[in-house]
């Protein structure tokens, strides 16, 4: 995770771009991922948690109705977390997580393991959904953060 998180700040120092994170299930990690690195400050302007429903409406103006029909863990509410950080910290990529991290919480319809995660850079967003198998909370946290960090990296080249 560290050769990536590095490999992410020099691209963004390269061409001067800036990051923002927004993270629910993760609680931080891809954040601290990023300003682990030394001289991440130059890049990474922004990571919110938002982990309950009411900040996710109240701080990122993610719409109650979204939450109400699709859920927390959705696609719509991924989607709509990454759009509006992108709005709100005005950087040039910017990424969202929402998931269930377990290893309670998990429905028949959104299984511990099922991680949404958001990535904006100008007019491209991708909203991609994984489901990993291992059902310890931090493995599927760590995960997700992987695969986050390697989704920045593929909307960087």
């Amino acid at each position: 995770m560290k050769k990536l998180s590095q490999k992410i700040v020099s691209l963004l120092k390269k061409k001067k771009f800036k990051i923002s994170f927004v993270e629910s299930c993760t609680g931080g990690l891809l954040s601290t991922a990023i300003t682990s690195i030394s001289g991440s400050s130059k890049v990474f302007t922004l990571g919110l948690v938002t982990y309950s429903n009411q900040s996710k409406i109240n701080t990122l103006k993610v719409s109650k109705k979204t939450i109400i029909k699709h859920g927390a863990v959705s696609y719509e509410t991924c989607f709509s977390m990454v759009k509006n950080l992108y709005k709100i910290s005005k950087t040039n990529i910017s990424a969202s997580i929402t998931g269930v991290a377990g290893p309670k919480g998990g429905t028949k319809q959104k299984p511990v393991g099922l991680v949404y995660i958001g990535i904006k850079k100008g007019n491209k967003t991708l909203v991609k959904k994984y489901l990993f198998k291992n059902k310890k909370r931090i493995f599927i946290q760590r995960a997700a953060v992987n695969k986050a960090l390697n989704l920045v990296l593929s909307f960087l080249k």
